[in-house]
């Protein structure tokens, strides 16, 4: 091999070295920023909801301008983010209808229908609130975070979290969510959809202790295309339970019915 091949050889071998050192450097931030986003998600959720076994009643109030407000009341059981009982529990005419959660699979059971409904959980559930509203206990599992920016509120500084969903079978294609970041406290949420247009917004009220925690207890969810419709939801009887894995089941669910 001539001198000059010996040269460019060396050269090529030098220039990668140095190209695979400033990827890995690049690479390594990057990795820090996801673990972070991460971080800090799971922290949010596990103030939003227990990440065991719980039971926890809801009241929705729903609201639409010229209209009566609509009320509803529902009790779920969860366990973990794949396993959740939705049942409603008011109006009476309703009572008694189910739905069940594996994975992200979505039913709802009848009383006087024999085989199961499928559901979608984008699908609206009642006013502004969608199934997987309730349905999903966390927002961790179902989004790839990243740590947008930090944001000054009312004197607090607050994380901005890009979420993403991970598929398209989740609640919404992209969420905007901003984090207390001394208390890692939800504070506000958006949400788009796969177009990119703003659906909805969030804002999680009135911090209380239930099932150990400070957490909120109030969500206000508003229409962000038809103006003045809004969703109130109240969370109380919040409780942990050791709840089996065959209470999320189809038999099961013949005893609650």
């Amino acid at each position: 091999m001539s001198m000059t091949s010996l040269f460019r050889a060396g050269f090529l071998t030098s220039f990668l070295i140095l190209a695979l050192a400033g990827i890995t450097a690049a690479a390594e931030p990057l990795a820090a920023e996801d673990s972070l986003a991460r971080s800090i998600l799971e922290k949010s959720d596990e103030i939003r909801f227990p990440s065991h076994g719980f039971q926890v009643d809801v009241d929705i109030a729903s609201s639409t301008p010229g209209a009566a407000t609509e009320k509803r009341k529902y009790r779920i059981l969860s366990k973990g983010n794949d396993n959740t009982l939705v049942m409603i529990l008011e109006p009476a005419s309703e009572r008694g209808q189910i739905m069940l959660m594996k994975g992200r699979d979505l039913w709802v059971f009848m009383p006087d229908v024999s085989q199961p409904i499928r559901l979608g959980l984008a699908q609206r559930l009642t006013g502004q609130v969608a199934n997987g509203d309730l349905a999903r206990a966390n927002f961790t599992g179902d989004y790839t975070p990243k740590l947008l920016r930090i944001e000054k509120r009312e004197g607090e500084d607050y994380y901005v979290l890009e979420l993403r969903a991970v598929d398209r079978g989740v609640t919404y294609h992209r969420v905007l969510l901003w984090v207390n970041k001394s208390s890692y406290r939800p504070r506000q949420a958006e949400f788009y959809s796969l177009s990119g247009r703003l659906l909805k917004t969030c804002s999680y009220e009135n911090f209380e202790t239930m099932a150990g925690k400070q957490r909120p207890t109030r969500m206000l969810i508003q229409d962000a295309l038809k103006s003045g419709d809004t969703s109130v939801l109240e969370y109380g009887n919040m409780r942990l339970r050791d709840l089996p894995d065959k209470v999320f089941s189809k038999d099961y669910l013949k005893k609650l019915q």
